[in-house]
């Protein structure tokens, strides 16, 4: 029997459905296709009916129809009160359709930093959360403990947007029984086991302390630029955007959209420092052997990196 997906937009953007339709190898119809997936509803490809799209959550809620895959979009809104009225679904908060699908489901993702962790709504005063997390801390609006039909927790993938690749690169192993490893964020370590920075064409820059403190330039944005690169897991410079860039090859600072903690409360384009030291060291890093060894490499710097030239 083909395997069916809901997919289900809550508090925030559509930004993760607009990502996904930038997938090129497989598009979205080819992944469709090959993983064998009846679609039951998505909010901004499905034609069906209002009246039909209510007998499917009928027989969704009741179990006469099963339900393997849940895709949300968005985070979980709890206000006011804790009555989830902020947002709602045929005047019933939403987040109560969330909680009836998810026992249910088969298979649970959050796609996107907001389902994740809260994201960009968990820093408005509308009480968000992610289904399993709360920013960092575990629990969320589904609790800890929750585990789907399948005995799983639900499947993280942050970014925001998440990169398509790991949508249907998630989709396909799961789907298909192969059950990903995962970090302790609940995020297959196939796509959020390396640094941003990993694979940054400002590498050599940032290892010689060769900073910048304005755009345009070639060097390194962590320490004056608010650069995450060093800090954020995820696979921005493995998979490349549209197979072309990603934002610290354009020259923009790495935002750390992937981490529970997005949006950060400082100024985005600023690193929070004591006395010209970085507050948040490079993930792995003491600060003993950070001073020692920014010392040495600022020294040891080429002068092919200090004499650099502006980005034309």
């Amino acid at each position: 029997m083909r395997p069916n997906l809901y997919w289900m937009q809550t508090g925030g953007c559509g930004g993760d459905t607009m990502s996904m339709l930038n997938a090129d190898s497989p598009n979205v119809v080819e992944a469709k296709s090959s993983l064998g997936i009846d679609v039951l509803f998505h909010p901004s490809f499905s034609a069906i009916t209002p009246a039909n799209h209510h007998l499917l959550l009928e027989e969704l809620i009741s179990g006469t129809r099963p339900l393997d895959i849940l895709c949300v979009e968005g985070s979980v809104i709890l206000g006011p009160k804790k009555s989830g009225m902020f947002e709602t679904f045929e005047g019933k908060p939403k987040k109560d359709l969330i909680r009836q699908l998810a026992e249910h489901a088969r298979l649970i993702m959050a796609i996107g930093t907001c389902a994740a962790f809260g994201g960009v709504t968990r820093a408005c005063e509308v009480d968000a959360v992610g289904l399993q997390f709360s920013g960092g801390e575990p629990g969320g609006f589904l609790g800890e403990d929750f585990r789907s039909k399948d005995n799983l927790p639900v499947i993280n993938l942050p970014g925001c947007p998440v990169h398509p690749q790991v949508i249907i690169g998630t989709l396909t192993a799961f789907s298909a029984g192969n059950y990903l490893e995962l970090n302790d964020r609940n995020a297959p370590l196939e796509y959020y086991n390396m640094l941003v920075h990993q694979g940054c064409t400002r590498n050599e820059y940032h290892e010689y302390q060769i900073e910048e403190t304005d755009f345009g330039q070639n060097g390194c944005l962590f320490f004056h630029m608010g650069c995450h690169g060093p800090l954020a897991h995820g696979p921005c410079n493995k998979f490349l955007w549209n197979n072309r860039s990603c934002k610290t090859r354009s020259g923009v600072p790495c935002f750390g959209c992937t981490e529970p903690d997005f949006p950060q409360d400082s100024p985005f384009f600023e690193t929070p420092n004591i006395v010209g030291l970085p507050i948040n060291l490079p993930d792995g890093v003491d600060r003993p052997h950070y001073l020692a060894y920014k010392g040495m490499a600022a020294a040891a710097a080429p002068e092919r990196l200090k004499h650099r030239k502006p980005k034309v």
